[in-house]
């Protein structure tokens, strides 16, 4: 992930005080509560966050974690999933998809994203398919819920669990149900930036089986469900209470930040009109809350100085592909092995978008766009 936008600033690409504004005046009571209640690691406010967010997803059972990373790691430890194992998951997404999977000893595997969507094409994933294979996760990457019909029914045929890797998409549907209520469990990433964000890392387990939602409670502890008494080799890994009080005020008004990030998706969509520039698709059966809004260009190169002259902020999610990082060198993968998400990461960018933005600015970015030839 680069940033761009070294000239002055007109348009950041992103920007917190607007909503942070809104609600300063609770997060600092949220802050006295916490403080006052001199309980700073798994109490009240963690067990009414996990309550709440478990039913914003309208799933069962919510575990907080430190991160969102953890969460997809200790999902794959309560499976039991471990060395010799394989896990499905899209070439195009962040590395922490792929290494909560090498953390618990297990192999990514790669499979080729849709061009249109950006999501894991469900197509490519039963050639894949081994002995080996364990579980699918699915990215609902940039805020778009991934095509869960035909995922869910090879996962059946093939008897596979299906982990959401959920952490740019709190609060988007795939039909009449909420991501994190898909599949057999969902991690949730809470940094800062997210559309639902802490104020520091924090992440959460979603989940509807039970024995599920206990195993990750016990190894996110040390693998203790009892003080000094360890059932299993856990890990330190929980949400606090400071940042479980803080998401507390923020779920509360997420739907109405989500709202504004489809509004100003929408001027996009319907206003941005340049040949050169590819925009992301509206489905009837995924909705898309729009965490980022890429858009493709084949004259990235060029685009990119052109903006940072406007002083457009912009981003690129991602420009290097998991199987050519380094940290994967021993996939034994070369340039040219998964073309489309190599074809992605040379075309990406992100332009701004987020609750608070004017209407001038909106129209800015447009315009600029569209003048661009």
């Amino acid at each position: 992930m680069y940033i761009m936008g070294g000239n002055s600033v007109k348009v950041s690409y992103s920007k917190l005080d607007f909503i942070h504004n809104e609600i300063k005046e609770e997060l600092k009571n949220a802050f006295n509560d916490v403080l006052d209640s001199e309980w700073f690691i798994m109490g009240n406010f963690l067990d009414k966050f996990e309550k709440k967010f478990a039913e914003f997803c309208g799933a069962e059972y919510c575990v907080g974690v430190g991160s969102g990373l953890d969460a997809i790691q200790l999902i794959l430890k309560a499976y039991g999933i471990k060395e010799g194992d394989e896990v499905i998951l899209p070439s195009n997404t962040y590395i922490a998809t792929a290494l909560a999977v090498s953390y618990v000893g297990a192999t990514p595997v790669l499979i080729e994203p849709d061009i249109k969507t950006l999501n894991i094409d469900p197509d490519l994933i039963e050639e894949k398919i081994t002995s080996k294979t364990k579980a699918i996760i699915v990215v609902h990457l940039y805020g778009r819920a991934a095509n869960m019909d035909k995922i869910s029914d090879i996962a059946q045929r093939y008897k596979l669990k299906i982990i959401e890797d959920s952490a740019q998409s709190h609060g988007a549907y795939y039909k009449d149900k909420r991501v994190g209520n898909l599949g057999d469990a969902a991690a949730f990433s809470f940094y800062p930036g997210k559309n639902l964000g802490a104020l520091g890392d924090g992440g959460a387990v979603v989940t509807n089986h039970k024995e599920i939602a206990d195993k990750v409670r016990v190894l996110r502890n040390y693998g203790s469900c009892k003080k000094y008494y360890n059932e299993c080799k856990g890990i330190n890994s929980r949400l606090d209470e400071l940042q479980a009080a803080f998401l507390l005020v923020k779920l509360r008004n997420l739907d109405k930040w989500t709202k504004e990030r489809i509004r100003i998706a929408n001027r996009y969509i319907n206003e941005i009109n340049n040949d050169k520039i590819t925009l992301p698709i509206v489905e009837d059966m995924s909705s898309h809350v729009y965490h980022i809004f890429p858009i493709l260009c084949n004259e990235r190169d060029r685009l990119i100085p052109y903006l940072d002259e406007k002083g457009i902020e912009v981003l690129i999610h991602y420009p290097i592909p998991i199987h050519l990082q380094k940290a994967y060198k021993e996939l034994g993968f070369i340039k040219g092995d998964f073309k489309i998400v190599e074809k992605i990461c040379k075309m990406e960018l992100s332009i701004p978008l987020y609750p608070g933005m004017s209407e001038e600015e909106i129209t800015y970015v447009i315009d600029s766009i569209n003048s661009f030839k």
